[in-house]
């Protein structure tokens, strides 16, 4: 991956994309219901809309709460800052503008199907794993690299998960 040696001023980013027998308007409905994804994930634990939100929206915010066994329990807050059903749905952790982190998922129509690719990037905002850091400066591109890979193997199980709730029809 592109990230190998990274810093965290870098702002790496990883991704994982799989195949899904099912039109993007078959996916769409799983990757943009936030309240669905911590079934899907070992790290966020919950995930609520907040400020009026009821759904998915372009600048709408939601609460996450996250669990990892190094760095704890957290809560965020989120923007959706790409929002363009059926295709693409992303949101900004923290700061819209000088967001934590970046997440998108990008639904492309392809062989009767979709391509779904889930993305990341970290920064350019400080956030946990800035702390991290801080206590072990010399380990910083090891601390990133270890980081992006826990990502990268969260977001292929994650796309994974995607495709067989599709595919089994749920």
């Amino acid at each position: 991956m592109e990230w190998t040696g990274a810093r965290y001023a870098d702002q790496p980013t990883v991704e994982a994309t799989i195949w899904i027998s099912g039109g993007p308007e078959r996916v769409w409905p799983l990757v943009s219901d936030i309240r669905l994804m911590p079934s899907m994930s070992q790290e966020l634990q919950s995930a609520e809309w907040c400020d009026g939100a009821s759904g998915p929206g372009l600048g709408h915010a939601f609460l996450g709460r996250s669990k990892h066994d190094a760095l704890g329990e957290w809560q965020t807050k989120s923007y959706v800052v790409e929002y363009e059903q059926p295709r693409v749905f992303a949101w900004a952790v923290g700061d819209r503008d000088n967001p934590a982190s970046t997440w998108r998922f990008t639904l492309e129509p392809e062989r009767g199907g979709t391509r779904l690719v889930q993305w990341a990037r970290l920064g350019p905002a400080r956030s946990g794993l800035s702390y991290a850091i801080d206590r072990r400066p010399d380990q910083e591109q090891k601390i990133v690299f270890v980081r992006l890979r826990e990502w990268e193997k969260a977001m292929t199980a994650t796309v994974a998960a995607v495709k067989d709730r599709v595919e089994a029809g749920r």
